[in-house]
């Protein structure tokens, strides 16, 4: 039988193990994918105040038994569906928000402990139960201060408000925000499908504009290749024929020279030739011009070329023509200058040879008055005389005398002696101008011989009227 010495040696032995096997039962290590929450007398804070918990992520932790429990929490991903319905945005416009939030309890100082004091012994459903309900009251705030345009095509900004606020919330019962997936936004309005529509017509006018301007980077690129070549041709049918009309420039004063020394007449043969080719050359070159327009419009992308090609023609031509014109013109202009000379010539050596013969019959006229002017302007009058009447007669030729008829009955006479037809007689010829009066108009002074007054030559009174009228008082005679 075993000593007491050997009992109390087994007992100590049993004490020991037993202690170590009650140590070693209360140590717990934390997995990585759980927290590992140690409640009961687990000390105070930096304040004063008693903890709650302790929590532990990924370490091990002695449980003193009696004074201490734990429990774990699972950092499995939560996966909560938000069907947020019928939420108003800023533009007063109800959408639809179909959303998939991921969650899960953080591991980050503090935010634990709150996870600890909140979540701790919580199902699966209630956590995300409790989530859901923060989530959903967040997303509608968030959309009441955004418009649909920032939404939906500013995704990036609408999910970092969202992660923003919800994961504000979310700390608050010790969860964190791992992910935020929107499927879809719609409206009942039917406004975010229209400007799914105006985005897409504008992509597709992007592509439209795109293909436009690769067309066009090669048309252009064709259209540059064929205004090199068509300024070369150009050019060079512009040194050809440059080199022609110089040619035939030179061949035509040659044959200008020779048709000058043989005749003025063939010399008026060759310019006239000249002129009609130059004509000629104009036709043509105006054909060629209107070509080159007809072109220029069928080949619009080559406008600019076209131009300054025509145009250097154009101002070849202008120069060859405007030569042409000017030679024309100084012999023209030379023609007219002769021809107006030689005409007022004649005029001026006919005018001095009447001025000559007239002085010439002057002097004789005033040698035949014995030389004295007076007498020869006085012989001169008198030769003119019968003109000067019929002047006067002219100023009266008009009037439109049918028949005069005389009627007087002898009854008296006028107070100056006169009859009433002497008087009628004499007022007709007192219509007559007056001799005296158109030889002051002349500036001219009438002979005296002629009279002084300005009465007319035939006075009234000298006019014979026959009164044979008996004492009836009838016409006896008419005078026409």
């Amino acid at each position: 039988m075993p000593g007491a010495g050997t009992i109390l040696i087994i007992v100590i032995v049993l004490v020991l193990m037993s202690t170590i096997m009650v140590v070693l039962s209360r140590y717990r290590k934390c997995p990585s994918d759980k927290i590992m929450v140690i409640y009961g007398k687990v000390g105070s804070n930096v304040d004063g105040t008693n903890r709650s918990a302790r929590c532990i992520h990924g370490g091990a932790a002695f449980i003193w038994p009696v004074f201490q429990a734990y429990q774990y929490m699972d950092l499995t991903p939560i996966s909560i569906s938000v069907d947020l319905t019928n939420a108003l945005s800023r533009q007063n416009i109800r959408i639809d928000v179909p959303s998939r939030f991921t969650v899960g309890i953080s591991t980050e100082e503090g935010i634990m402990q709150n996870a600890a004091e909140r979540l701790l012994g919580l199902p699966l459903n209630a956590i995300q139960d409790l989530a859901k309900d923060i989530i959903f009251g967040q997303l509608r705030l968030i959309i009441a201060t955004m418009d649909i345009e920032e939404i939906n095509t500013n995704r990036d900004k609408f999910l970092e408000a969202v992660s923003e606020n919800v994961e504000t919330e979310l700390k608050k019962i010790g969860l964190r925000l791992i992910n935020v997936n929107v499927t879809d936004i719609s409206d009942e309005s039917g406004y975010i499908i229209a400007l799914g529509k105006e985005a897409a017509a504008i992509a597709i006018n992007d592509a439209k504009k795109s293909v436009a301007e690769a067309d066009r980077a090669g048309a252009i690129g064709e259209a540059n290749a064929n205004m090199d070549q068509r300024i070369k041709v150009s050019m060079a049918n512009s040194q050809a024929v440059k080199g022609e009309n110089e040619a035939k420039a030179n061949i035509a004063a040659s044959d200008a020279i020779r048709r000058e020394l043989e005749a003025e007449a063939m010399r008026k043969a060759v310019s006239a030739e000249k002129i009609q080719a130059a004509k000629a050359a104009q036709d043509a070159y105006s054909a060629e011009q209107s070509a080159e327009l007809a072109r220029a419009q069928r080949e619009k992308a080559t406008l600019e070329a076209d131009i300054v090609v025509k145009a250097e023609i154009d101002k070849r031509q202008l120069e060859i023509a405007a030569e042409a014109e000017a030679e024309q013109s100084r012999r023209r202009a030379r023609g007219e200058a002769d021809a107006i000379f030689s005409k007022m010539e004649a005029e001026a050596r006919g005018l001095e040879e009447i001025l000559t013969k007239q002085a010439i019959g002057f002097a004789k006229v005033v040698e035949a008055a014995g030389g004295n002017p007076s007498d020869a302007i006085r012989l001169i009058i008198a030769d003119k005389l019968e003109d000067i009447v019929r002047v006067q007669v002219e100023a009266i030729k008009n009037l439109k005398i049918d028949k005069i008829t005389v009627w007087d009955s002898n009854g008296g006479t006028a107070k100056d002696g006169k009859t009433a037809t002497a008087n009628f007689l004499s007022g007709i010829m007192k219509s007559i101008p007056p001799m005296n009066e158109m030889f002051d108009m002349a500036g001219m002074e009438l002979p005296d011989y002629l009279g002084k007054n300005k009465a007319v030559f035939v006075k009234p009174d000298e006019v014979e009227v026959p009164e044979t009228i008996p004492a009836s008082g009838e016409p006896t005679g008419e005078k026409e």
